[in-house]
């Protein structure tokens, strides 16, 4: 059952500190409802949302599909697809963010197949939020 405690969010924070450091980004952890942890970023040097605008706009599945820009200032990042909708400094910053998030004894042992759902505990990735836009700074 996924369960996430303050312990656990100190480990993943001394974690991922050095990689908000080395990118430039200001972000923010939280625990929601016991069972997520979430990453949300405030302002940074990478600009995500332009970064993938431009990645996704050039993808023909993508347009084939309907694709819009993104133009709100804040998105969630899809941990199971970010490789394919970001490139460069964005999907290296989120390969590593991931990585430091898995840091407090992450597991996932889910069968869908059977509906089965065993893992240690959720997480997010928000790039701003709807009421205060991601800002990129210089």
């Amino acid at each position: 059952m996924a369960y996430m405690n303050s312990e656990r969010k100190a480990k993943i924070a001394a974690n991922l500190k050095p990689v908000l450091k080395k990118y430039g980004i200001k972000g923010t952890l939280r625990v929601r409802n016991h069972m997520a942890i979430v990453l949300t970023l405030k302002s940074g040097k990478i600009d995500f949302i332009a970064n993938s605008n431009r990645v996704c706009g050039s993808n023909p599945y993508q347009v084939s599909r309907g694709f819009r820009p993104n133009t709100g200032g804040y998105c969630d990042v899809n941990q199971f697809w970010f490789q394919d909708h970001y490139d460069g400094d964005a999907k290296a910053f989120l390969t590593e963010a991931y990585a430091a998030l898995k840091s407090a004894s992450w597991y996932d042992r889910s069968d869908a197949m059977t509906d089965y759902f065993d893992t240690a505990y959720y997480m997010d990735i928000n790039i701003g939020k709807w009421n205060k836009p991601y800002e990129v700074t210089c």
